[in-house]
This record gives structure tokens, sequence and C-alpha cells, in this order.
């Protein structure tokens, strides 16, 4: 039996059912995504997609079968990508099919042009799978970083709500994608032809089981181990559930400002001060520079120094900004958001198109965002609290943009941001997942306080300690959590998941030439 896909071509109606069961197996894939979690599900759907592949007859064939695949699996796991055009309907309603369209056929290129070439570097269907599970995790790293980047429903975040998701701390987000394909790929890898078929699935099932097994019994002692005691400070986070359609308007502004001001104040439990009052990214309706006496009123308020979101200007140019408002009633520190969210708050080469005269999307005159300078620790801020890194809304995807060692290493992560703009079905789950990714990686406490949902005390485990939920105006008072040692995954970062899925791209293409040696000799 040679290890060869037929090259009979199916009837159309088969050819049609076909591409149906791809896009079906890809839809399959993204339900272990967040807020399903059927990560068995997907596992399953992209092993099929794996024997898809690896049995396509050309180059061509299975890059589109990783195509249509892949437009299945970002069409469901991006979805939520209509709902800021339907905060004004009437406006923008008619925009947002083409946005899941054009999204999910974006995401999908990044699947079927690595399995195009995996399946031209490699001869076999059993190679050519493997080297398509390798491609698509190294895809996945490369996602982070290709056109500014978007680390969205990679693979392995089907792993973020089960002790499997601990191994990220070793090997990071792009290692537990290397455990998804890799689990997806052994029984197709270990399939031996018809004869021997059925031992060989077996064979490769039983393996996925027990690496599966593995990365659940390593995060089970890693979550049973205690974490260091929590920290004296009471951080009080604060949510007003200002619904995106009404944020800006007049009267609306001023209803959220008060809630956020009425919530601000008072003792905490114990009757004490908080050590600062968190409100979510730009909290307020006015820039800092008109700000007034706002800092001064909302701190003797609060009774505590108050962080927060706003949006501030220097000349003509604008910034999504992190301010903190001293207890004595002045400006504190500032951080000015650096990864910006392309075409929703700057648009690509805008300022260099200023320079031919075209204007109308240059941030350097006030059309659009500016970013700041880059990530950083900020020291001293409120009332005593710990070294702090700040990640405004769309930063906390980006394990990259996390300080992981070194003297500038913080001891917490803080997170603010405005969910509202993608409803409440998948988008604001799927980021509350990746922020509990971030703690695991870093073995950092993050803090996140969202505009309608979910705020949430993240330990470093990556485990939801007190949350305010989805679309609920309140307050929460509680510790700050302990940090714990730079985990293996800070001192390394994604490299040896990258290395070793390269490494495993590299063995199926060397397999190739070997069997052309031998033919020859």
């Amino acid at each position: 039996m040679q290890d060869q896909p037929a090259t009979s071509r199916p009837s159309r109606q088969r050819r049609i059912a076909l591409i149906g069961l791809d896009l079906l197996l890809g839809v399959a894939g993204a339900f272990g995504q967040a807020p399903w979690g059927l990560w068995p599900l997907a596992v399953l759907g992209l092993a099929g997609i794996t024997w898809r592949v690896g049995h396509a007859a050309t180059p061509r064939i299975a890059s589109f079968r990783a195509l249509t695949a892949g437009f299945g699996y970002f069409a469901l796991a991006m979805s939520w990508i209509v709902e800021p055009f339907l905060v004004e309907p009437e406006i923008y309603g008619w925009m947002a099919p083409f946005a899941l369209f054009f999204m999910a056929l974006g995401g999908a290129l990044f699947w079927a042009v690595p399995s195009w070439l995996a399946a031209r570097l490699t001869s076999g269907w059993r190679a050519r799978g493997v080297a398509f599970a390798a491609v698509i995790v190294l895809s996945d790293w490369c996602r982070g970083w290709l056109f500014t980047g978007l680390p969205w429903a990679l693979t392995g975040h089907i792993w973020i709500d089960t002790p499997a998701a601990q191994t990220a701390a070793l090997f990071g987000s792009t290692g537990l994608s290397a455990l998804t394909m890799l689990a997806a790929a052994l029984p197709v890898a270990l399939w031996r032809g018809k004869a021997r078929a059925p031992a060989g699935a077996v064979r490769g099932t039983i393996l996925s089981a027990l690496l599966i097994a593995s990365a659940w019994f390593y995060g089970t002692t890693r979550l049973a181990a205690p974490l260091p005691p929590d920290r004296p400070e009471v951080l009080r986070l604060v949510q007003p559930n200002a619904e995106q359609r009404l944020k800006w308007d007049p009267y609306w502004s001023q209803v959220f400002f008060q809630r956020l001001v009425d919530l601000s104040a008072g003792p905490t439990a114990d009757g004490s001060a908080p050590a600062a009052v968190i409100w979510p990214e730009t909290a307020v309706n006015f820039l800092l520079e008109d700000a007034g006496s706002a800092p001064a009123d909302l701190t003797r308020l609060a009774n505590a120094p108050v962080l927060l979101g706003i949006q501030r200007r220097e000349d003509e140019r604008y910034f999504n900004s992190f301010v903190e408002f001293r207890r004595d009633g002045q400006i504190g520190q500032t951080y000015d958001k650096f990864h910006l969210v392309p075409f929703g708050e700057y648009t690509p080469w805008g300022d260099a198109l200023s320079r031919l005269g075209i204007s109308a999307f240059a941030a350097r005159y006030g059309n659009g965002y500016t970013p700041g300078v880059g990530p950083r620790t900020l020291h001293g801020l409120g009332d005593g609290l710990p070294p702090v890194q700040v990640l405004i809304c769309y930063e906390a995807i980006f394990s990259r943009h996390v300080i992981r060692s070194g003297p500038e290493r913080p001891e917490w992560l803080l997170q603010i941001t405005n969910d509202a703009w993608f409803g409440t079905v998948s988008g604001p789950w799927q980021h509350l997942a990746q922020t509990r990714l971030r703690a695991i990686e870093s073995g950092l406490p993050m803090i996140r306080v969202a505009n309608t949902g979910v705020s949430a005390v993240i330990d470093a485990h990556g485990n939801i300690r007190q949350e305010i939920d989805m679309n609920v105006e309140g307050r929460l008072d509680a510790r700050l959590p302990a940090h714990l040692p730079p985990t293996l995954w800070s001192r390394t970062g994604d490299w040896p998941a990258v290395l070793a899925a390269l490494a495993l791209f590299l063995g199926a293409v060397l397999q190739k030439r070997g069997k052309s040696r031998k033919s020859a000799g």
C-alpha cells in the first residue's frame, strides 16, 4: 500500500458536500474558544482538517481545503466583529456582513498559505498532515506579529478554561497551540493504510489522550501548589455599565459619570480607604486637559487616588491614556496606549499620506489616536502600590507586550478596557480568557476593569477570584493577589515552542528527501 492520496476526481455533488464538510470541521474547531469551551469537539474538528489536508492530491487542493476550513473556523470564532457596526445600525449596519466575511477570509489565508507550502515540500499524506499541524502552530505565532498582529482565536486558546492551560507558564500561548495541533495530528500520523488503519488510529488516539492527560496533570499539580499570601492593599474596581450607543450622549454620559462617582465613594468592608479606585478605559467624557477641578473633587469623594482611562491631547494629536489622579488632587503618572487597533483607533500610514496632501487619515492632525512610546512599568501608583504594568484594552491580547523579566518586571498587571463595542455573545468572553492567559504565562496577577464587564480579579494562576458580571453596574473591593517568580516562559518566551514546531515541519520535509534518495538508489 503506497502512502499516496487517490487522484480520481469526485463528482460535482460530492465536491460540494466535501466543501461543506471542511467548513463544518472548521466550525467544530472554533467551538473550543470561549465562551463555548468545547475543547474535545475542537480537537476532533482539527484532526479532521488535518486528515483532509493531508489527503489532498495536490498543494492547490490542500490549500483550498485549509482555506475553506479556516473560513469556517474564523467565521465563528470572530463573529463578534459584527457588533461594532451594530452600535449605530442605521449608519454602519450594512458593513457588518462584509466585515465578518473579510475577517474570516483573512484568518483563513493564515491557514491556506502555509498549508500550500507544507503540501509542496512534503510527500505522503502522513508527512503532509504532520507538516500541516506544524505550520498552523507557526501561523498562530506569526499572527501575533504580521500586519501589526492579531493573536485572537489561536488554536491553543481552547485550553484556557482547563488545567492544561497551566502549561503556558512553560511554553506560552504558542505552546498551547502546539499541544492542540499535536493532539489533532497524532491519529493521522500513525494511520498505516487500510489494512492496519484501526490499529494505527487507536495508537494515535491513545498517544493524543496521553499528551492531553500529561498537560492536564501538570496543570492540576501547579494549581494545587498554594500561592503566596495576598498583599494588604485593597483595590476598588468600578464598572459603570455604560452602553456604547449611549456612552457619548450628552445626557447619558452625565448619568454614567455619576455612577462612577457614586460607586467610588465610601469605605471598604473593614472601614479603611482603598489604596486606589480604578475606572475603565475612556471612562469620562472630557479630555484630561479640560479636567479642571475633577482630579481634586474625585479623589476627595473617593478618599483615595483614582486610576482611570481618559483621552488627552497634545497640540493636534490625541492619545488613549491611563492617568493617575493623586490623593492631593494633582495629576500623577500617565501612560499612553501604544498598540492601537488598525482602522479602529488609527488609519495605517495615515501620517505618511498626509505628506502627500491627504490629511483625512493622519493622527498628527487629530484624525485618530497617536501611539504611545511602548510598554513600561509604573512605580508608586496609588497609596503604596507595587510596580505595575498597564495594558489598555487590545494590548492585553499580546503576550509579547508583557515585561517578563529584569529589574523592570512588574508585580502585577492592570488592564482597563471597554468591551461594550463587542456585544455579549463571544467577544468580551474571549478577551477575558486571553487576559487570564497573560497571568498564567507571566506568573503575575491581573486586575481587569471593564466598562460593561467582565471586571475581574485574576490571580497568578489565571483563576478568577472575584468578578462583576457582564452588563452589571457595581463595584468590587479586593486585595491585590501576590505574584510568582518569573516562569519559564518569562525567561524564554515563545521560542522553544516555535523552534519545536519548526523542527517538526523540517522533519516532515526531510522525509520527502529521504524517499527521493531511496527511489533514486
